[in-house]
């Protein structure tokens, strides 16, 4: 079962995000009271915590929105579509790394590209749970049958 560990927003700029118990998610826009919610392809960032315990990270470092267990985010298909408490939202693009990553460990830019999580935007409004299961519900219509390029991952050097 897939479910919401962690629901974070970023309440001011150059601070770290703050984790709540419930979010509501606005339509076209991202979290309610988050700085970093507008209208377009970038709306909320999901990042499961099986990657984040892969690489070492602690949920919210890496400034995503929520935190899912028990979900393959990696690969998962653009327009494709997740029920999340009462919130219905859609993948939009994979999360490219930026330097921010090298700020919390030297290296991690790279060591994450292509594990960086999902960016979805909100087709339909609603309240987010800590808890509330997701559920994979269908894909969009307009972009059904693209695919996302995963990048190859790379080894570290041990």
């Amino acid at each position: 079962m897939s479910e919401v560990l962690h629901l974070f927003q970023a309440i001011a700029h150059g601070e770290p995000v703050r984790e709540f118990g419930e979010a509501f998610a606005v339509e076209n826009k991202g979290f309610k009271d988050c700085i970093h919610g507008r209208p377009g392809k970038r709306q909320l960032l999901l990042m499961d915590s099986e990657t984040l315990e892969e690489f070492g990270i602690v949920p919210g470092q890496c400034k995503e929105n929520i935190t899912t267990r028990g979900i393959k985010l990696d690969g998962m298909p653009l327009g494709q579509r997740m029920r999340i408490g009462e919130a219905l939202l859609e993948v939009t693009k994979d999360c490219e790394p930026c330097h921010l990553m090298d700020a919390i460990r030297q290296g991690l830019q790279e060591e994450t590209r292509g594990r960086r999580g999902v960016l979805c935007r909100v087709v339909e409004a609603g309240r987010i749970r800590r808890g509330d299961q997701i559920e994979i519900v269908g894909k969009a219509g307009a972009v059904k049958n693209k695919k996302r390029k995963l990048k190859p991952r790379r080894l570290s050097r041990e």
